[in-house]
């Protein structure tokens, strides 16, 4: 099934998120290998495809699991957590109906 995980910045987290960033897009790319990635991305901060040093608000990725148990132990371990660039995380399925 799928899941949609939305990870919520921190204030001022674009330092943390450009040091974290090389871990967290391996994993992304482990799973766009494993074909279960269905979109990744992060939310800018202003209304900008390139936000500068404004950064990033938050992230979203929809992706296949096993179980909702087994995205929520997936999530826990992005290295944005470890690195303290979300201030929340929440794991909740979704079902795609477009396109």
């Amino acid at each position: 099934m799928l899941y949609a995980i939305v990870g919520e910045d921190v204030e001022d987290s674009l330092k943390q998120r450009l040091a974290a960033r090389p871990a967290h897009l391996e994993r992304l790319q482990h799973l766009r290998d494993q074909g279960r990635l269905v979109l990744a991305g992060p939310n800018p901060a202003i209304d900008s495809d390139d936000p500068g040093s404004a950064g990033f608000s938050g992230s979203i990725i929809i992706a296949a699991f096993g179980s909702l148990e087994e995205a929520r132990t997936w999530a826990a371990a992005d290295p944005y957590v470890a690195a303290g660039v979300y201030r929340q995380v929440s794991v909740k399925p979704f079902k795609k109906v477009l396109p």
